[in-house]
């Protein structure tokens, strides 16, 4: 695994403190996390309050070893569209599970299974191919290698996974941008083309 100093982290606390203040200066809109395929979750209710980096260092305290995808791992690679949920691929295995429920606990997360129903913060609870969290500064998925996504081989994208480390050594871990931009492409909703172009075009960029 690769490891990145102290920039894709500054890049992420820039991005929450522009979303804190967009959401703060804006009226409620009654959309909440699975109501974002298009605009993304900047545009509902769960940017209210962003704030990945409780549950980040959660995760960090209990070695609980998620990797961080989604928008919040695009913004980490340079990615200038906000968002207001934290995803997480973790490896599954339940001698891991511990460490994970441990985490979600010390931050007051909540979790459901993939129909909204709620469920125990409880090991055995997340070995499900994905659960979703919500906790006071963060929601969103945390998933498995055994959800479906196509033909990628996902325990590689855990496995290539870098991670970035701040002064005060926190160790965070998010998928690299090309298993980021396959990830996106192969979900293939509107944010996520869009989002995918526009990892793709940082390749571009070095390239001429």
């Amino acid at each position: 695994m690769s490891q990145m100093i102290d920039a894709p982290l500054e890049r992420l606390r820039a991005a929450v403190r522009r979303t804190q203040e967009l959401a703060l200066s804006r009226a409620g809109t009654s959309l909440g996390h699975e109501d974002a395929d298009d605009v993304g979750t900047i545009g509902t209710d769960a940017a209210l309050g962003f704030d990945p980096f409780p549950l980040l260092e959660a995760l960090h305290r209990n070695g609980a070893r998620a990797v961080v995808i989604g928008q919040v791992a695009g913004i980490m690679h340079g990615s200038a569209e906000l968002t207001g949920d934290l995803d997480l691929l973790w490896d599954g295995a339940p001698a891991h599970a511990p460490a994970l429920a441990a985490a979600f606990v010390s931050v007051d997360a909540q979790l459901a299974d993939e129909t909204g129903t709620a469920m125990a913060t409880h090991p055995d609870s997340l070995l499900r191919p994905k659960v979703q969290f919500t906790s006071p500064g963060a929601s969103g998925d945390c998933c498995t290698p055994a959800l479906p996504w196509g033909d990628l081989r996902v325990r590689e994208i855990l496995d290539r996974a870098i991670t970035a480390v701040d002064p005060g050594g926190l160790s965070v871990h998010y998928a690299s941008r090309e298993d980021l931009i396959r990830m996106r492409r192969a979900i293939g909703r509107p944010k996520d083309l869009r989002r995918a172009a526009e990892l793709d075009s940082f390749a571009s960029d070095r390239r001429e």
